[in-house]
């Protein structure tokens, strides 16, 4: 689909709040989503089962293809206890130029007891000129375990464009059974050191993160995480793992990033990793 070119009477129309609540729970050894409601321009499709009845896929759908500034996506998702469930999208979300208004994207997600959360949603791409807030908040309770992707186009590098006005502000934080164990906030604004000093993103354009919770990873997966691609570096502080890529091509990070994912699943999760079929469509 070629990307939306949103007219002046877009623009300066009334921005949208969009919410989404899903509440999934473990009926006898199958995952089920026993609770969903919206409000505006976000739904989840049928729940789906491709590795069986353990383990519920959903897939977050924003009808509008792009978010326009000033819009508002909120999006919260409880796994109760033993359940296991794995939240993406079936796209790239587009965050388009600002207009003078901050767009704003809030997850919430929670984990019970000995459950299992999933979030790997597709690309994010600022197109430039956007002005985006992006929090995610995730409340694991005890033996709750969880793995979060996220990767971060700034600008439409294939189409030539750059990231050369907008700003990114991102604030993420973990708590397992009680206690704050992954905190992170910053501000990316173009053309700050943030985008080109070493220790922000160094000229790239393309940022991945790959965070996880639960059993401590062995030095070999660590190694074998760290060489897909000789690009990812990786690290474990006691029961985080955090892997990051940056480069300038999202399909490069998103391959990288899911020959991680895909060695670190059966060591957290005790399972394979097929890739959904909605990424390959």
């Amino acid at each position: 689909m070629p990307d939306c070119v949103l007219t002046s009477d877009q623009t300066r129309a009334a921005p949208w709040h969009a919410s989404l609540r899903l509440r999934f729970a473990n009926d006898g050894g199958v995952t089920r989503l026993l609770g969903r409601s919206h409000s505006g321009p976000l739904r989840v499709q049928k729940p789906l089962y491709p590795e069986g009845g353990a383990i519920c896929h959903a897939i977050v759908v924003h009808p509008p293809g792009g978010v326009v500034g000033g819009d508002t996506l909120d999006i919260e998702a409880d796994i109760g206890d033993g359940a296991h469930a794995l939240l993406t999208t079936p796209g790239a979300g587009k965050w388009y130029r600002a207009n003078g208004r901050r767009s704003h994207q809030g997850v919430r997600l929670s984990a019970g007891a000995d459950a299992a959360l999933e979030w790997l949603p597709q690309e994010t791409i600022l197109f430039d000129g956007a002005d985006v807030t992006l929090e995610h908040s995730v409340e694991l309770a005890a033996g709750a375990r969880y793995i979060g992707l996220e990767i971060i186009c700034l600008g439409r590098r294939a189409s030539g464009e750059r990231f050369n006005t907008g700003a990114l502000r991102l604030r993420s934080q973990i708590r397992s059974a009680g206690k704050l164990v992954w905190w992170e906030q910053g501000v990316i604004g173009a053309g700050s050191a943030a985008m080109q000093g070493i220790t922000g993103m160094r000229g790239a354009s393309v940022c991945a993160t790959l965070v996880a919770v639960g059993p401590v990873v062995p030095p070999d997966l660590l190694a074998r995480i760290r060489g897909v691609n000789g690009a990812i570096a990786a690290s474990q502080v006691k029961s985080v793992l955090v892997a990051r890529l940056l480069g300038q091509d999202s399909e490069t990070a998103r391959q990288a990033m899911t020959a991680a994912w895909q060695m670190l699943r059966p060591h957290l999760l005790g399972r394979e990793a097929p890739v959904p079929r909605i990424w390959r469509t």
